[in-house]
């Protein structure tokens, strides 16, 4: 990777936090949801997807967030909320110390999976967002 093109990422990572600070209003749980997203998107993304047209137009995005709570501040709010909830779930049933399935009722089993069917309908849903508004939201 080039110089020009690492500060070109260091660059375009700042300025999408300062926005995703200021599109959630510095709001506390939005905020952690928010960094630990971007800092995902930016350590695991591979080095040939930087696409500078998209950055710039989510850029456009959450300053329309920022400047009033529109269309585009309850989109930001509610794939925050939606997001933290999901990471909020995860990090709890990892940390659970309930026993295996093996006893677990099947009205627990069947919560499971809707909450899976419930999070391949939000990625799918966020993909198609990006595509049609050529986004790189996550």
């Amino acid at each position: 990777m080039s110089n020009a093109t690492h500060l070109e990422l260091i660059h375009s990572y700042r300025h999408m936090y300062r926005a995703l600070l200021r599109g959630v209003q510095f709001s506390k749980p939005a905020r952690y949801v928010a960094r630990d997203q971007l800092r995902e998107a930016y350590r695991n993304g591979k080095p040939g997807n930087f696409d500078n047209a998209k950055i710039q137009r989510t850029l456009e995005f959450l300053d329309g967030a920022a400047k009033e709570t529109g269309l585009e501040h309850k989109i930001l709010k509610n794939l925050l909320l939606t997001r933290g909830y999901f990471t909020a779930n995860a990090r709890m049933q990892r940390h659970s110390r309930r026993p295996d399935k093996f006893y677990e009722q099947p009205s627990s089993l069947n919560a499971a999976n809707i909450q899976r069917t419930a999070f391949l309908h939000y990625d799918m849903t966020l993909a198609m967002l990006n595509d049609s508004m050529g986004l790189c939201l996550r």
